[in-house]
């Protein structure tokens, strides 16, 4: 029985111990939070935060857009478009130099992009292969958005890459391959100085019926 009293008793003695640890506690992590909330709001109420804003369209979301001349003509133009393929490039060759500036760049190095004589003995391509990051990154090269003596939004004061929906790598792309790129606009969102543009690019292998890459571009055009 005294055993049980004594282990009752360490038992009801560490809970007190616990609830008057956490008791002490809870009162600092109060103040603490009450200090970062604090800190936050005043950073975001500063004046200078306000030059950083992506867009001042983003704010007018639930308002009714009331576009600009400019962006109103382009959008009404590019309506057209939408579901329509509006681009088919050149082809391009990725060879061993290509990926190799890419390897360096980047730090990939792993044998299978960069060992032609060990890919040819182990990997089942039986021939070095680009990165899939490569081939994205190759986009703006495939679909001239790079050419600065053919602007596909001459309108635009500026074209931004706001990023990608959807990215996959179907095929890999084996050195000295030859790619393109055929895009398809697929959807449109105006807005009071800009539209963001969403194009669906497939790069295409020459002598191949499955793709390298399929990637929803998003671009941002502003007037």
């Amino acid at each position: 029985m005294r055993v049980l009293e004594f282990i009752r008793e360490k038992r009801e003695q560490l809970q007190k111990n616990n609830a008057e640890f956490i008791a002490k506690l809870e009162p600092q992590f109060k103040n603490w939070s009450d200090k970062v909330t604090q800190t936050i709001a005043n950073t975001m109420n500063n004046p200078w935060i306000s030059l950083f804003k992506p867009s001042e369209d983003d704010e007018q979301a639930d308002k009714p857009i009331i576009q600009i001349p400019e962006a109103a003509k382009v959008y009404n133009d590019l309506q057209q478009k939408i579901g329509q393929e509006t681009f088919v490039g050149d082809w391009f060759t990725v060879d061993q130099a290509c990926i190799d500036q890419f390897a360096e760049v980047t730090g990939d190095r792993q044998w299978i992009h960069t060992d032609p004589e060990r890919a040819q003995s182990e990997s089942p391509f039986k021939t070095t292969i680009a990165h899939g990051f490569l081939t994205l990154s190759l986009i703006p090269t495939l679909t001239d958005a790079v050419d600065s003596d053919n602007n596909l939004y001459p309108d635009a004061k500026m074209v931004v890459n706001y990023g990608l929906n959807q990215v996959r790598f179907p095929f890999p792309v084996k050195s000295g391959s030859r790619v393109r790129a055929r895009t398809t606009m697929i959807d449109l969102t105006p807005m009071k100085r800009s539209i963001e543009v969403v194009n669906e690019v497939s790069i295409e292998v020459e002598n191949s019926k499955r793709l390298a890459c399929v990637a929803q571009t998003v671009l941002r055009l502003y007037f």
